[in-house]
C-alpha cells in the first residue's frame, strides 16, 4: 500500500475496529435482513456495496488489506465518527439513521465492548 505508513495503518485498523462494533456474522445477517424487502435480491448483491466491502474487511487480516480497503476503512471511520462523535455510547435515534449506520457495521444501540 503506497500511501500509508505501517504506523498509520495500525491506527486506522484500530479505529476501524473501534467504530465497526458489529461482528462479521452480525453484519452479514443485517445485510441479508436489510435486503429482504428487495424483490429478487441475489446473495452476492445483498446490502450496499460499501456494507459488503466492510464485511470483506472484517474477514481479512491486516496484512491482506488492499489500497481500496484502506480507502473504505478511512471513509467508514470518518462517517461513523461524524455521526456518533468519539464517545460511541449506546444511543437511540431514528430508525433510518440506525439502519444507515448498521449498513457500515456500526449499531448505535450496541454497548461498547
Amino acid at each position: 500500500m503506497a500511501d500509508i505508513s505501517p504506523n498509520e495503518l495500525d491506527t486506522l485498523w484500530d479505529d476501524f475496529h473501534r467504530v465497526v462494533n458489529m461482528t462479521s456474522q452480525e453484519l452479514s445477517v443485517w445485510l441479508l435482513t436489510d435486503s429482504a424487502a428487495e424483490d429478487g435480491a441475489e446473495p452476492d448483491h445483498l446490502g450496499t456495496e460499501k456494507g459488503r466491502h466492510v464485511l470483506r474487511i472484517l474477514q481479512k487480516r491486516r496484512t491482506d488489506l488492499t489500497d481500496d480497503d484502506v480507502r473504505v476503512m478511512r471513509n467508514v471511520v470518518d462517517t461513523i465518527t461524524a455521526e456518533r462523535r468519539e464517545d460511541l455510547e449506546p444511543t437511540a435515534g431514528q430508525e433510518n439513521w440506525r439502519h444507515r449506520l448498521m449498513r457500515l457495521g456500526h449499531d448505535p444501540l450496541k454497548p461498547a465492548s
